[in-house]
């Protein structure tokens, strides 16, 4: 929406060097979803990876991506 007179109503932190836990991300994932936008929740924060939530309440919610500015997620960890 964003270049079409309206803000993004979410607070991204896009700078891998402050992950915390909780933060809100926007991460990517390859394979057949290559070309769509996802976001997550941090709910790990490792020195070379993070682990992603698209719903921190549910435990099965997990996903390993890489530590970069837009976490990457292999599509075989979607679950």
């Amino acid at each position: 929406m964003q270049g079409m007179g309206e803000t993004c109503p979410f607070d991204f932190n896009l700078d891998e060097k402050t992950f915390k836990i909780g933060d809100t991300v926007s991460y990517r994932v390859t394979g057949s979803l290559a070309d769509f936008p996802f976001m997550g929740t941090l709910v790990e924060v490792a020195e070379d990876y993070v682990i992603i939530s698209a719903d921190p309440d549910d435990p099965k919610s997990r996903m390993r991506g890489t530590r970069e500015n837009r976490p990457v997620v292999d599509e075989t960890e979607i679950r």
